[in-house]
């Protein structure tokens, strides 16, 4: 396999169920990370608590499939976010800036009509992974 050549890497089965995507494609040094909710690791069952919770838990979700292929928070370049409510930004951005405290990466946000299990975030990135030395 080349490095031209895309690796994908299927996501852990939650709650036995086979999803069918992708929880990353690496192309290169570069890891696009499908979208991530706050569902508890290993289930489809989300967080309790609503937004802070949820947000918490999408973000830590979001940087363990980061670290399984070799990239991190820091590496990140670019951010989709989607809301169950935009009326939940400005709360969303508070959670949100506890795991970007410094070179912020590009990002858009949006509103959806629904999300995934009724979740009220979901978060999908593209990375930089860095060469193994």
């Amino acid at each position: 396999m080349s490095s031209s050549d895309p690796r994908f890497f299927p996501p852990h089965p939650e709650g036995g169920a086979p999803l069918p995507f992708s929880e990353a494609v690496q192309l290169g040094d570069v890891l696009y990370v499908s979208g991530q909710i706050g569902n508890v690791p290993g289930t489809l069952a989300l967080v309790p608590g609503g937004i802070v919770p949820e947000s918490r838990r999408a973000l830590d979700n979001l940087r363990g499939v980061l670290e399984r292929h070799g990239s991190s928070l820091e590496a990140v370049v670019k951010c989709t976010v989607f809301l169950a409510d935009i009326a939940e930004w400005k709360t969303f951005n508070e959670v949100y800036r506890e795991y970007f405290p410094k070179n912020l990466p590009a990002r858009s946000a949006l509103a959806a009509s629904a999300l995934a299990l009724g979740a009220r975030v979901e978060l999908e990135c593209i990375a930089n992974v860095p060469a193994r030395k």
